[in-house]
């Protein structure tokens, strides 16, 4: 067993969602092909339309101590979502990182469950990020479009993750939560987790409290986890003080047992580094129990994406 954190000043993670990307062997059209940062959530992304390979992402996370990591998909051309997946398991043969894999498959496609068996051939894969058709703003609906959460051909699809024990990373606007609720109480057996604290955008006292509502209606559904990560604001700093806000109200909703770390590296560097992020996080649980403080940081992962550390790390 490792000395705990508290008494070595380096702090145990696994990071449950990270992305990495070698632009020279797959394409990414939003890194290399349609770049617009007015429509990218943190703005200005230039910074990262470059490789990010292992290499780098331990270069960025030095003097943390990274247990384990998950790959989520880095929305790689759709003619590739398979090779992404064989690629990661080249990086994790050569690097050891990732150690859980996060792939893409739409749901609303004849082809689905040819994809999601195609995905399950590697054996790292655990879940599938499918991200729904969702609306610009609050005022706009989209509800019952093609691909959307209520659409019959995309709740088919997604009635597969159940059939071959996949998870599904959640990754939508703050004010479709309620209609994701909705998603997991039909299926209560497939595990789901929010990505992103479900993107407490609108930081206004107005804004904060209609993010808390939904964030309260999806916690309801007790298959549903949430990642503590990506705090970053179009065009502003990263504030501790107000980033600290969302995380005590996340605990709060979901309590410690559904709550994960996670850097969102590299695209959270637009804002700060990897090992500032951990440390700050790490304060923000301060009012959890020492056990309870590191399950966020690892252990709650560990159990999420099913992922077995070598003897000498547990």
């Amino acid at each position: 067993m490792n000395p705990s954190p508290a008494s070595r000043n380096v702090i145990s993670v696994v990071d449950a969602h990270h992305h990495l990307w070698d632009l020279s062997l797959g394409r990414y059209p939003w890194l290399q092909q349609a770049y617009d940062p007015k429509t990218f959530f943190l703005g200005d992304y230039a910074a990262l339309r470059q490789d990010f390979l292992p290499k780098d992402y331990r270069a960025a996370s030095a003097g943390v101590q990274v247990l384990a990591t998950v790959h989520v998909e880095a929305e790689r051309d759709r003619s590739e979502q398979v090779a992404e997946t064989a690629w990661l398991h080249d990086m994790n043969a050569a690097h050891g990182i990732p150690n859980a894999v996060v792939a893409h498959a739409w749901f609303d496609r004849p082809d689905t469950e040819e994809y999601l068996l195609s995905h399950l051939r590697y054996p790292l894969v655990r879940g599938i990020r499918s991200k729904p058709v969702t609306s610009a703003t609050p005022a706009q609906s989209v509800a019952g479009q093609p691909g959307s959460m209520q659409d019959e051909a995309w709740l088919r699809g997604f009635s597969l993750l159940r059939k071959h024990g996949l998870s599904w990373d959640l990754r939508v606007p703050a004010w479709h939560l309620p209609e994701a609720a909705q998603v997991a109480q039909m299926f209560p057996d497939v595990p789901m987790v929010l990505n992103h604290h479900g993107f407490a955008w609108d930081r206004s006292e107005e804004g904060l409290k209609r993010w808390r509502g939904w964030m309260e209606v999806l916690a309801r559904q007790p298959n549903v986890h949430v990642k503590l990560s990506e705090f970053g604001l179009r065009d502003q700093p990263w504030n501790e003080q107000s980033n600290a806000r969302i995380v005590r109200d996340t605990l709060a909703i979901f309590g410690w047992e559904r709550c994960m770390f996670a850097s969102n590296f590299p695209v959270a560097s637009l804002r700060i580094g990897f090992r500032p992020l951990v440390e700050a996080v790490w304060r923000m649980l301060d009012k959890l129990a020492p056990d309870q403080r590191q399950a966020v940081m690892s252990g709650n992962a560990l159990r999420f994406y099913r992922i077995n550390l070598p003897p000498a790390q547990t």
